[in-house]
């Protein structure tokens, strides 16, 4: 299956809640219609596009609508299209080329976080990389051992602790095992939830503090995991993360679980981090590269 069709399958449940009611839109439209475009911004907040992406989109296609004269639906669609589009970055490919390199992944537990792990070091040893894991989430019962799972199927190297251990020390361990071994890319897990937020953000500067010392000159991606199910309630985590953890990007998780897939939308505009992966399945190749504008056609069709 390629990519646009993982998309487009991972997204039925949006496509299905947004394009039907789209669809009597559109079919409704005459030209100049204000119904329409009221109509139209309506849905979009209804998909948690959000509000103000929804309100400046709506807008740039009344304009369009007047400049090029555009009456059929299937010119408002394309020109829906081009715009959404717009309004998303495209992550583009992962800036790892030092050895070693470090992807940090960090976002609170449940959000799938362990599992893109994984599936990040299928990616990236089916490109001929070799890939060490460290266990960094220490405070979450059975963290490591999910993440040594992960490390087996993907024939990654695995470095971990005691359960309760300083997971600065863990990243520490593992630098050093990748400079030994000459690993090209280390993938770090980190906790997803501690005593209070002010703990986890102290752990996160932590970690980052002993990456900057041990590999200053260092490829590094902090990759911020939210789960595409809690809607708009993932934009207050992401600033958080944001904040304290200098985001590279966002893999946006469970997207074939949602009928609210526009929270990509949210994201963009909220954080200004490119989205670089979405999550369409439970497969090891449902992990997939982000582009705008297969998004966008596989979104409306």
């Amino acid at each position: 299956m390629g990519f646009f069709d993982k998309i487009k399958e991972g997204l039925s449940r949006t496509k299905q809640n947004m394009t039907n009611k789209l669809n009597s839109a559109i079919a409704s439209f005459t030209g100049e219609n204000e119904e329409f475009f009221e109509e139209l911004e309506e849905l979009l907040i209804m998909s948690d596009v959000g509000a103000e992406v929804s309100m400046q989109a709506v807008e740039e296609l009344r304009q369009e609508v007047s400049r090029r004269g555009l009456r059929g639906g299937d010119e408002v669609r394309g020109a829906l299209k081009e715009i959404l589009a717009g309004k998303l970055q495209g992550g583009g490919r992962l800036r790892l080329e030092t050895v070693p390199s470090v992807i940090l992944v960090v976002g609170v537990n449940g959000v799938g976080k362990t599992t893109t792990i994984g599936k990040l070091a299928l990616e990236l040893k089916n490109q001929g990389k070799k890939v060490l894991l460290a266990a960094g989430d220490t405070f979450r019962a059975a963290a490591a051992e999910q993440l040594g799972i992960w490390a087996q199927r993907s024939g990654a190297d695995f470095v971990r602790h005691e359960e309760g251990s300083d997971p600065a020390a863990v990243v520490f361990d593992a630098i050093s095992a990748a400079k030994a071994r000459g690993t090209d890319v280390i993938i770090v897990d980190t906790a997803g939830r501690l005593h209070n937020k002010s703990n986890l953000m102290n752990e996160l500067n932590k970690i980052s503090r002993v990456i900057d010392r041990e590999l200053p000159d260092a490829d590094r991606e902090t990759l911020l995991v939210l789960d595409a199910t809690t809607g708009q309630n993932g934009l207050a985590q992401a600033e958080e993360f944001r904040k304290s953890a200098g985001l590279t990007g966002i893999v946006l998780t469970k997207l074939d679980g949602t009928a609210k897939g526009g929270i990509v939308f949210a994201i963009a505009q909220r954080l200004g981090v490119p989205v670089r992966y979405v999550g369409v399945g439970e497969q090891a190749d449902d992990l997939i590269p982000f582009d705008p504008e297969e998004f966008a056609q596989a979104l409306l069709g």
